[in-house]
């Protein structure tokens, strides 16, 4: 594999993911009570509850995307 080919990997995998990343994002900001209802057919969940699992695991997909997609990303932009 090419360093050429990684850098274009790296990135549409960055690009993919913060698309995904967002999605999420505005569905646990506009849509909260629809996904409360969904998810609370199959888990007890108070409204806080619920919203701390939603910033918790954005804030930890996040991070997953900084380390291992952005960082390598740009390393592989910055070795020539």
């Amino acid at each position: 594999m090419s360093i050429e080919t990684a850098r274009g990997f790296f990135l549409w995998c960055s690009v993919i993911n913060y698309g995904v990343l967002l999605l999420w994002a505005l569905f646990a900001m506009f849509w909260r009570d629809g996904l409360h209802d969904l998810w609370g057919r199959w888990f007890r969940l108070s409204r806080e509850q619920f919203d701390m699992l939603n910033i918790g695991g954005i804030t930890v997909y996040k991070i997953g995307i900084i380390l291992f997609n952005l960082v390598p990303c740009i390393a592989l932009y910055l070795v020539r």
